[in-house]
């Protein structure tokens, strides 16, 4: 069994930490989201992967190289231009072999691959398609299907009220190679273009729902959210107990410094070398590595990219985003849900 892994796009909604790190290098606890997915794959026994780049490929690539580390065998086939998902797909078909996993790469889930792979094998179809229950089914993709759990329709952010089923799209899919046959050159999207045209041809398509934990991480609230799940073990990842230096649940990297003083935590996630000065205070937060928080400084609800250095006294508002390098002021007060490009010194 192959997968593939759609990497590609540009991190559009997570910017600025997307402008000089690609969405799946963006790191869960100090681990890149995409070697997280790989170590999953490797563990239901997928171990030859193709990633779909596109955006700052060359951070991927010289990251993982040929998967050695891992264990792994790795192929990359880089976009020149977007071509969606199913474009994606057709652009990799010369490497894939037989039925395959193809993988969002923006998506955190627990999902079980081997029951998937099972389900697969005895229900037949040309796919099966895992879906998840969410409470407002409104801003994704409706799926509809049987009780048998073939597909009947795909319902593309149905109205509220009109939706046929509360059961989405979850972005993890088990495919035949037959698939790409029907799939033309150029930029084609799976789920709007391929899928129902699949349907309407009169194949097989099942759907595989779970209650499995599942996000999107393709926004900060999301990638926040991540984090507290994983510190209140909804989400496992394996972490390490925490520090005494820090009010649980939260995390620490290694080499990182938090003055006596300064109060972090709770929900709080530092990178490595990062330094908390005295009487700092980090809440409900994710720094990235080499972060520096000054003497008083405060930083809640936010998201710090590698390198920042926050001033003496300055606060970073609830919601806030601040790219790589960026250095905040002594004093400064940055105000609620802002957003600090790269390579900027903030002087607000």
């Amino acid at each position: 069994m192959q997968a593939v892994i759609l990497v590609g796009g540009e991190g559009t909604r997570l910017r600025p930490l997307t402008h000089v790190t690609p969405k799946p290098m963006v790191p869960l606890f100090g681990v890149p989201f995409l070697e997280r997915t790989l170590v999953r794959l490797k563990e239901a026994g997928i171990t030859d992967v193709i990633l779909a780049a596109g955006y700052l490929p060359s951070a991927i690539t010289d990251y993982f190289g040929d998967g050695a580390q891992l264990g792994m065998k790795l192929t990359y086939v880089i976009e020149e231009s977007p071509l969606g998902t199913a474009g994606a797909l057709k652009n990799v078909a010369d490497h894939l072999t037989g039925p395959f996993f193809v993988l969002n790469g923006d998506i955190i889930t627990d999902l079980d691959l081997k029951a998937m792979s099972e389900y697969h094998r005895q229900k037949g179809g040309l796919g099966v398609l895992h879906l998840t229950r969410v409470e407002d089914p409104s801003a994704f993709g409706c799926v509809a299907h049987e009780a048998d759990g073939r597909i009947t329709a795909f319902v593309e952010k149905p109205a509220p009220g009109e939706e046929p089923s509360n059961e989405i799209n979850a972005g993890t899919y088990l495919l035949e190679r037959e698939v790409l046959e029907r799939i033309p050159p150029g930029p084609v999207s799976i789920e709007r273009t391929t899928f129902p045209q699949l349907l309407s041809a009169g194949e097989r398509l099942y759907a595989y729902t779970t209650d499995d934990y599942w996000l999107d991480l393709g926004r900060p609230e999301q990638y926040i959210q991540a984090h507290r799940d994983a510190l209140d073990e909804r989400l496992n990842l394996g972490l390490p107990a925490g520090s005494d230096a820090v009010v649980k649940p939260s995390f620490m990297g290694k080499d990182t410094f938090v003055d006596p003083t300064a109060t972090v935590g709770p929900y709080a996630v530092l990178g490595e070398r990062d330094r908390i000065e005295k009487g700092a205070s980090v809440r409900d937060s994710i720094l990235w590595d080499d972060v520096v928080v000054g003497e008083n400084a405060r930083v809640e609800g936010a998201i710090l990219a590698s390198g920042v250095r926050v001033g003496k006294g300055a606060t970073i508002g609830t919601g806030s985003v601040v790219g790589h390098a960026v250095e905040i002021d002594s004093g400064a007060l940055i105000p609620p849900n802002s957003r600090l490009s790269s390579h900027a010194t903030a002087n607000i």
